[in-house]
């Protein structure tokens, strides 16, 4: 037995969840006494990282244009019955909302989606996890033979072994396709911080009163190293490109810092962005429901604050 692991990996290149749900894997499979093994999609250099994250062998499928779900599902599936795998990861991000629960069923497995920590093996195989977007914490109990996790980002970490793997080619049938028809857009982010990648963010509201006022909030992110983030409403309105929306409906995030300027705070809101260890808010209005859940809060005008925060950000990174 063992434990298989799915890498999505970015033109050669392993985002922190991908290693983060190595990392869970190869944990876990410490603690069964197994040994965790990675399957990805894609060339990558050596062994990617993956090593390092604790897996002990990697399976690398390069077949041309396999991004289907269910071309995924199948590979995922024929890799698991490759090495014996009754215990099967990913990170919780787009690619393991949309395998993982195909290759559950396929599987006959029990699944649980955004997993917060390891499972607790002294009776049974019970998972924690965050329901209710994130107000309570579930004791899931998992009784199959097989088992599905996805792994919640930023809620693990990259634990680094220095230890390297050995890599494999690996093919499976995958069949052709299900979908026929689809639209490829393609956002570059290179000079930015991917939001699921980020310890900081900096994210701003309707409060802003327009795009040509967001100079202000990209000079604090720039100064702190920090990534950029909206509302939805700013997205939806044109403010902002889509992939900065964080919320129930956009991009949830974790990040150990998130200030959040402008923003009222709707439930919505907090469901993507209340597993950050600390919330800064930052609203002129004192009854701002977003103040209920920061850690710390600035009443005040943003135009006000920010150029404040700026300085003093600008001056701490001078003193470093």
């Amino acid at each position: 037995m063992s434990i298989l692991v799915f890498a999505d990996n970015h033109q050669g290149k392993f985002p922190k969840s991908s290693l983060e749900a190595v990392s869970y894997g190869a944990k876990l499979a410490e603690a069964m006494g197994t040994e965790c093994v990675a399957l990805t999609v894609g060339a990558i250099d050596g062994d990617g990282g993956l090593g390092n994250a604790g897996a002990k062998k990697v399976l690398v499928s390069t077949a041309a244009h396999l991004s289907d779900s269910q071309q995924l599902t199948r590979l995922t599936v024929a890799a698991a019955a490759a090495v014996s795998a009754n215990v099967v990861v990913f990170a919780h991000d787009i690619v393991g909302k949309m395998v993982a629960p195909r290759v559950a069923a396929r599987m006959g497995a029990g699944m649980v989606p955004g997993a917060t920590t390891l499972p607790d093996l002294s009776s049974g195989f019970v998972v924690k996890k965050n329901v209710f977007s994130g107000k309570a914490i579930a004791d899931v109990s998992v009784n199959t033979d097989n088992k599905v996790i996805t792994v919640l980002p930023n809620s693990f970490g990259v634990h680094a072994t220095g230890g390297s793997a050995v890599v494999e080619n690996f093919a499976a049938e995958v069949g052709a396709a299900g979908i026929k028809v689809k639209e490829i857009k393609t956002e570059s982010n290179e000079h930015g911080i991917p939001l699921p990648e980020a310890d900081l963010v900096v994210s701003a509201g309707r409060g802003m009163k327009g795009p040509e006022h967001w100079g202000p909030v990209e000079e604090l992110a720039t100064a702190l190293g920090a990534a950029t983030a909206c509302s939805r409403p700013v997205s939806d309105i044109g403010w902002r490109p889509h992939h900065e929306h964080v919320g129930q409906t956009g991009i949830t995030i974790r990040p150990n810092l998130y200030i959040a300027i402008g923003i009222s705070g709707a439930i919505q809101h907090l469901a993507g962005v209340n597993g950050s260890k600390t919330i800064v808010v930052i609203n002129k209005d004192p009854e701002a429901p977003f103040f209920k859940a920061a850690d710390y809060g600035i009443v005040g005008d943003a135009f006000e604050v920010l150029p404040q925060l700026i300085s003093a950000a600008k001056e701490f990174k001078a003193a470093k």
